[in-house]
């Protein structure tokens, strides 16, 4: 079987020499991110808030997520969290400000700066290592846990899902280099792209 790419509209395919296919990458812009972020001394008072809002307890270190019935939230630095939802809400940023006012902590729409690629396969750990400077053993990166990273300069969050299932968030200004260093990484397993 030829290793040379196959393309159609949304879709590019890399199989190996031996019709391999053993990195899957689906990319997606993100309907709804949110950013809920305060100052050093306006920590508690942001997480109590974000737990009325939400109605779900809000994690409590960095590298730490919850499931809210507004969607998934990431504590994604010591004085903010992340609120990714499932689908768009063009009214949530008036209806976190009723429970987050200026004086707590602000509330910031990031939807059209982020895309979501999901990255999974039997290769995907091999792939990542390549460009993430990241311990991926199970004890030092399990599963539910997300690490803050990057290459090249440019950060992205890295959320393990499963052992061999990823999400991987990257500002939208960079994402197509991103993805495609994320493609030649995983050239030798064999990849596929979906989506953007």
């Amino acid at each position: 079987m030829s290793n040379a790419p196959n393309t159609r509209s949304g879709h590019t395919l890399h199989p190996t020499h031996q019709g391999l296919v053993q990195v899957s990458i689906t990319a997606q812009r993100l309907q709804s991110v949110t950013l809920l972020s305060t100052w050093a001394s306006g920590i508690d008072a942001l997480t109590q808030s974000v737990r009325s809002a939400l109605g779900c307890t809000p994690p409590s270190h960095t590298g730490e997520a919850a499931v809210c019935e507004m969607g998934l939230l990431l504590r994604s630095g010591p004085l903010e969290f992340m609120l990714i939802g499932a689908q768009a809400a063009p009214d949530r940023v008036q209806a976190l400000q009723v429970h987050i006012p200026a004086q707590i902590g602000s509330v910031l729409d990031l939807s059209h700066a982020r895309v979501r690629a999901q990255v999974q396969g039997e290769k995907v750990v091999d792939a990542l290592a390549k460009l993430y400077a990241l311990d991926f053993r199970p004890a030092a990166f399990p599963n539910g846990r997300f690490q803050l990273t990057g290459h090249h300069h440019i950060p992205c969050l890295l959320h393990r899902l499963e052992s061999q299932r990823f999400d991987v968030y990257f500002l939208t200004t960079y994402a197509h280099g991103q993805i495609d260093a994320l493609m030649d990484v995983a050239l030798e397993y064999g990849v596929e792209l979906n989506g953007i």
